[in-house]
């Protein structure tokens, strides 16, 4: 097989499992778009968990189907339904709703689910390409999956079916993300691990506290400020006004430009800081920070609660926290 031949079956795989996605989303806009947000309405109307099973193929999708509702704000797990015929059954509770996967939808393992749903009223949601099948036709929301053909040349290898599987799922675990107003801040706690757990970090989570604060009052000298800057090592003094209110900030540029105009070290601070500087609430998101920074070209910024200094954050901390 040359190189171009190699080629074109990569393309067709690709070509295949999108037009597979666009009659999904051609299907979304009528009557499947309908039953999805009514399995939404059903999940979020139940106490319970969402169970997730399906055999083979589209297990293996259910399982991340499961996981990428769990992290989102809708508790759901994942039950082989052969386990589930060997005493599994047993974890999925009246309140809960079943999501089984089944592009035939008569896979013989899921039968003792489908009649534990059916036994003891547990809501069941289905995604299948066949209305009329064992799963289809017991179901209480039926998401039927329009007919494409599978990328694999002979037709058997589920391809095109599980990337429509997945893609549905998606769609329904966003949807119940945006109805439950899941937050970036529900999301970090979800994710406190690796580099997306960091860039959801808040400032709070990252900042100097008071004790550690180079802050001078108005009125204060050049000088002052200067050995308030030095002993905190951040690169930057906070002025503060009469009522603790953050007023402006002297940096390293502001003590190079005040020498150059011959400023005085004995005279007052005011005449050298920078007024109004760019500050930080403590809810602000540190990925968001580091943009701020880069844009502005300074490496430390003050975080305020109501004007008033309550820490500080210096680039390398977002550095060192994972955030780039």
């Amino acid at each position: 097989m040359t190189d171009l031949e190699r080629r074109s079956i990569l393309l067709r795989t690709v070509e295949l499992e999108a037009n597979g996605l666009r009659a999904l989303h051609a299907a979304l806009q009528g009557d499947l778009g309908d039953r999805v947000l009514d399995a939404a309405a059903r999940i979020l109307a139940r106490p319970g968990r969402v169970t997730v099973t399906g055999m083979g193929k589209s297990g293996h999708v259910g399982r991340k189907i499961a996981s990428t509702m769990a992290s989102t704000g809708t508790p759901a797990y994942f039950v082989h339904p052969a386990e589930a015929s060997h005493g599994d059954l047993g974890m999925i509770g009246r309140d809960d709703v079943v999501l089984a996967l089944s592009w035939s939808g008569e896979a013989p393992e899921l039968a003792d689910t489908i009649a534990y749903t059916r036994r003891f009223g547990v809501t069941l949601v289905a995604i299948t390409s066949r209305a009329e099948s064992a799963l289809g036709s017991a179901a209480d929301v039926l998401l039927l999956l329009p007919r494409a053909p599978e990328a694999c040349p002979n037709g058997l290898a589920p391809t095109t079916s599980t990337t429509m599987q997945l893609a549905l799922g998606d769609a329904l675990a966003m949807c119940l993300l945006q109805a439950r107003g899941f937050s970036p801040q529900d999301f970090r706690d979800f994710h406190p691990g690796g580099k997306l757990g960091a860039r959801l970090k808040r400032a709070r989570d990252l900042m100097h506290g008071a004790d550690e604060l180079p802050l001078v009052q108005r009125g204060a000298s050049l000088a002052e400020a200067v050995v308030e800057m030095t002993s905190r090592r951040f690169g930057v003094s906070g002025v503060l006004d009469a009522q603790g209110h953050l007023v402006g900030v002297l940096t390293d540029g502001d003590l190079r430009r005040a020498f150059q105009r011959g400023l005085s070290m004995d005279g007052p601070v005011e005449q050298a800081m920078t007024m109004t500087p760019h500050t930080a609430v403590p809810d602000a998101l540190a990925a968001d920070l580091l943009g701020v920074l880069n844009e502005r070209r300074i490496t430390s910024i003050f975080v305020v609660d109501e004007g008033r200094p309550v820490g500080i954050l210096h680039l390398h901390d977002l550095l060192r926290a994972g955030i780039v």
